[in-house]
């Protein structure tokens, strides 16, 4: 059997299955977080990206485009088009950094924070049942795990 088969790939040792596939199941958690979280998105008319542009200038504002791409966890060519479709919405504002005309400092706008508020206890019902199914200190456990994973990246 050539080793490029399809079986020769499932019988390998070297590659886990993707059930127990790390990668794998990021993605299968997030998908079933997300799919809580995407008909309240929908009813207000933002995207899943658009809103974590919102959801971070929500939390500091303002923020040059780099970090806000960096904490939003957006590439940043999906964020010029995302920035300019909430400016439009007038969701967030855009304005220059006196002395460097190439960086743009983005802020949430009071309509953004108005989404905020409107979102916030649906989103947070949400949250309540997910630490409710799995029980608050899994939840933390869960969150703590993961951050740990994410500065494993920054070392």
């Amino acid at each position: 059997m050539p080793a490029h088969s399809p079986s020769a790939i499932r019988s390998s040792p070297l590659l886990q299955s993707t059930r127990r596939s790390l990668p794998m199941s990021l993605l299968r958690a997030r998908e079933v977080v997300m799919a809580q979280f995407r008909p309240i998105l929908a009813q207000h008319g933002v995207s899943e990206q658009q809103w974590r542009v919102i959801r971070v200038l929500g939390e500091q504002s303002p923020l040059d485009a780099t970090e806000l791409a960096e904490r939003a966890s957006i590439l940043a060519p999906s964020l010029t088009r995302i920035i300019k479709a909430l400016e439009e919405r007038k969701l967030i504002t855009r304005g220059k950094v006196d002395g460097d005309g190439r960086r743009v400092m983005l802020a949430i706008a009071p309509k953004g924070q108005v989404l905020i508020s409107e979102v916030a206890p649906e989103s947070s019902a949400i949250y309540d049942e997910v630490q409710r199914r799995i029980g608050h200190e899994r939840y933390e456990q869960l969150l703590d795990l993961l951050e740990g994973l994410i500065d494993l990246e920054k070392k």
